[in-house]
């Protein structure tokens, strides 16, 4: 097999977020609540940061190419490989190596917009902003995106790969399929936890504190 130039996009990608995360405290400064917990703070701001450029990527390819979505193995846009090199796990390694699922894989890349909220909500609860309107706001925000671009999406993607079984080689499906597996579970649940952190006991406590 012939040398990937994706491996030096995931080479120099690792290289330039570790040098963003060693210097992170410098641009955004932990708060006092924060400090403790250094090391989470930078690898949540390096981890936010990492969420807007390729979710922000991902959805401006389908925006812009919206033709796409036809032929998610061997079409993808100018920069998608690259994109997903940058972002490469496991299932991302056979688009990065192989030059083909690129548009499935920014597909699942769009999961990285609600991620972005996701990384704001820890931001705020370790800068002890729960009870602000910028924590209520992205609470409301990030179920919303949850819903679309989270379930929706893996979803879209388990019904895609179900309906193509046939054009997939049985080791690509085999991996998009336990991959989808693991994934839709975890996402219910932590999307079950976020109803009743962010809503259900705040309501509670609503209530508490009208009794007392």
């Amino acid at each position: 097999m012939a040398f990937s130039p994706g491996l030096l996009v995931v080479a120099g990608s690792f290289a330039a977020f570790r040098l963003f995360n060693r210097g992170l405290e410098r641009l955004v400064p932990p708060p006092p609540s924060a400090r403790r917990n250094r090391w989470k703070w930078r690898n949540i701001w390096t981890s936010l940061t990492h969420s807007v450029l390729s979710g922000g990527g991902a959805l401006a390819g389908f925006y812009l190419h919206p033709d796409m979505s036809k032929d998610l193995v061997g079409t993808h846009p100018p920069g998608a490989h690259s994109l997903v090199a940058v972002s490469v796990i496991i299932c991302f390694g056979i688009a990065v190596l192989l030059h083909q699922y690129v548009g499935f894989a920014l597909v699942s890349l769009l999961v990285e917009i609600n991620t972005i909220f996701l990384h704001v909500r820890q931001i705020l609860l370790m800068a002890n902003l729960v009870h602000t309107t910028c924590y209520r706001l992205n609470s409301l925000v990030n179920i919303g995106t949850y819903v679309v671009f989270r379930i929706a999406t893996l979803a879209w993607m388990t019904r895609w790969l179900f309906l193509n079984r046939q054009n997939v080689p049985p080791a690509a499906y085999a991996v998009g399929t336990v991959g989808m597996a693991i994934m839709m579970p975890m996402n219910i649940i932590l999307f079950y936890r976020l109803l009743r952190s962010d809503f259900f006991k705040s309501r509670r406590d609503v209530q508490r504190e009208k009794e007392e």
